[in-house]
């Protein structure tokens, strides 16, 4: 494509609006996406001037620890700078995902969760071993170095690069990796800047690219049969378990070209039979289930949700739209007897509130199936 085509359509004014309205998307009663929605035309008119000029600088981020299985520091960006993402991402992302493999999940249409689990599923069926592996400190790792020069091969326009550097080094401070790979003196990993934001729109889009490669060395190099990634989780599938550990060291090979590693405690080879953890789930050749700790953090929140609308802190309404999408992503797995056990008690499902006894039940349409 012509140099500075790119950068035009990311900064047209129709892609502009269109990035502030996902960008806003279940999020325009908050404080600040109200302020910017107040005055839309303004402040887009204010990112386009200051893109086109190349003066924008990315804002500081809002962090906070998310505990669910393991503490997790999550970025927001200022809601103008998540404009500017979804504006990215509108033009190039298609860009890249027509080249990333079909296996490759997370962040990509039709490509979540449950669609992921799907294929997984299917391999489980179909192969004998499974080698399932997870990156260690995944975001916090990504080099910005690899990164830029990784979209570099593709994107050649030199606004459109400009911006996107300007995104990856005004990633606030991660967790601190310190790691040596061979070639690295002493202060080497000190030098190279790492790291971008989990709450990023761009930062799901570029842990996409950066390990597509990897992707296609496991698929077209190692060619192995069955395959699935879903962000920094793989899982790689065969009937031959030498196979798999030959795959093991390869692999390990690979993400050292990255500046990554296997992560020590959680890669392992297991017989699909004896079943493995893949998002959320328990998967078996015959069946699927939900993890244990999902459950009992379920349980957590209904008692919380309970004594929130008690007390008038939440809605009922609120509060049922909490339990049904839970229902609904386990719905996915053989749960209905779980389901039935956990709803089937109705006396902790009437709530005493200001205007009297309410009942506080997810849709039994749902909970039935």
């Amino acid at each position: 494509m012509k140099d500075g085509i790119l950068f035009e359509q990311i900064t047209a004014w129709p892609n502009l609006l269109l990035a502030a309205q996902r960008a806003s998307r279940g999020k325009r009663f908050k404080p600040n996406v109200s302020v910017f929605g107040f005055r839309l035309e303004e402040e887009l008119l204010r990112l386009q001037t200051e893109l086109r000029a190349r003066i924008y600088r990315p804002g500081p981020y809002r962090t906070f620890i998310v505990r669910e299985k393991k503490p997790r520091l999550i970025s927001a960006a200022p809601f103008r700078d998540r404009v500017v993402h979804h504006a990215l991402c509108n033009v190039i992302e298609p860009l890249f995902d027509r080249r990333f493999l079909f296996d490759s999940y997370a962040c990509r249409k039709g490509k979540g969760t449950h669609a992921a689990v799907e294929r997984a599923s299917a391999y489980a069926r179909r192969f004998r071993y499974v080698l399932k592996c997870d990156l260690e400190k995944y975001f916090p790792s990504i080099d910005h170095a690899i990164l830029l020069g990784l979209i570099a091969r593709r994107i050649h326009d030199e606004g459109t690069l400009w911006l996107v550097q300007s995104i990856i080094e005004g990633s606030n401070p991660q967790a601190e990796v310190i790691r040596h790979f061979p070639g690295d003196d002493l202060f080497t990993p000190h030098e190279r800047r790492r790291g971008i934001p989990i709450g990023n729109q761009t930062s799901q889009f570029f842990a996409n690219v950066y390990l597509d490669g990897l992707d296609h060395y496991v698929k077209e190099t190692l060619q192995a049969p069955g395959y699935v990634r879903y962000v920094d989780d793989l899982l790689i599938f065969d009937d031959n378990k030498a196979r798999l550990g030959a795959v093991w060291s390869a692999l390990a090979a690979c993400c050292e070209g990255l500046r990554l590693r296997l992560h020590p405690r959680k890669c392992l080879i297991a017989p699909v039979a004896a079943g493995f953890s893949f998002l959320g789930y328990r998967l078996f050749p015959t069946c699927r289930r939900v993890e244990a700790d999902n459950v009992r953090r379920f349980k957590r929140r209904l008692r919380h949700y309970r004594e929130a609308v008690t007390g008038g802190l939440m809605s009922v309404e609120n509060a049922r739209h909490r339990v049904e999408s839970w229902v609904a992503h386990v719905a996915h797995a053989d749960t209905r007897r779980l389901r039935q056990r956990l709803f089937s008690d109705v006396v902790w499902l009437m709530c005493q509130t200001a205007t009297g006894s309410v009942p506080f039940c997810p849709a039994r349409r749902v909970v039935e199936q």
